[in-house]
């Protein structure tokens, strides 16, 4: 399976990137977007439960991005809205399909067994 991810500006300023599952047949227990910058280790952005939505989001992003998915396409999105210099990252879009716990929501790296290809976001002052 691959996570092939795309992304667009919107009117106002706002971007929204998007990641697709190549099979149909795949069914993550959860999807993520997390972001890498030069010299910093990768941080966690924000993480939907496929099942019913349910969302999770790193502190810093909390307000402002939001995450989202179409179970019939297999797609997850991030909106991100009021985007400031230091959102500066690559963003990389992850899955796991076997998630076994249900009392907290995967937010480290290794919990994700699929990455897609990272998509640059440049925010300028």
């Amino acid at each position: 399976v691959q996570l092939v991810e795309s992304g667009w500006m919107q009117a106002g300023g706002s971007l929204t990137l998007s990641c697709s599952a190549s099979a149909r047949s795949f069914t993550p227990r959860y999807m993520s977007w997390f972001r890498q910058t030069p010299g910093r280790e990768q941080e966690f952005v924000a993480s939907i439960r496929w099942s019913d939505g349910r969302t999770n989001y790193g502190d810093s992003v909390k307000g402002r991005f939001t995450i989202s998915r179409d179970n019939a396409e297999n797609t997850q999105y991030l909106q991100m809205n009021s985007l400031k210099p230091e959102d500066t990252a690559v963003y990389l879009c992850a899955a796991v399909v076997d998630y076994s716990d249900e009392t907290e929501t995967p937010d480290q790296s290794w919990e994700f067994d699929y990455w897609g290809q990272g998509t640059q976001v440049t925010v300028s002052s």
